[in-house]
């Protein structure tokens, strides 16, 4: 191997590795490093961003749940049918209390 091949061999590596760093995205994770008020300021916004995302989720799951068990329980089904009307009267009980 010549000079000029390894030269080339360490000039494609190098040119890999800055490549590979260029993706990475690590200069700006080291920006974002050296300044605490923006990486504060990112998360905060990713938190309430999630779980604002969770609970209008989790609200969805839990009205399609109840409206399922409705149906359910206006089929009169021998011994499902009750328990199901008693879960959803349970629910629409504590939904009247409102303790907030």
């Amino acid at each position: 191997m010549t000079q000029e091949e390894k030269l080339n061999a360490v000039y494609r590596l190098t040119t890999g590795l800055a490549q590979q760093m260029e993706k990475s995205r690590i200069a700006d994770y080291t920006e974002l490093l050296h300044s605490p008020f923006r990486l504060i300021w990112l998360n905060v916004m990713a938190g309430t961003a999630r779980g604002v995302g969770i609970a209008l989720g989790f609200t969805f799951f839990a009205a399609t749940i109840i409206y399922v068990l409705q149906v359910l329980g206006a089929l009169n089904l021998p011994i499902i049918g009750d328990y199901i009307a008693d879960i959803v009267r349970i629910v629409q009980h504590q939904l009247e209390l409102k303790t907030f």
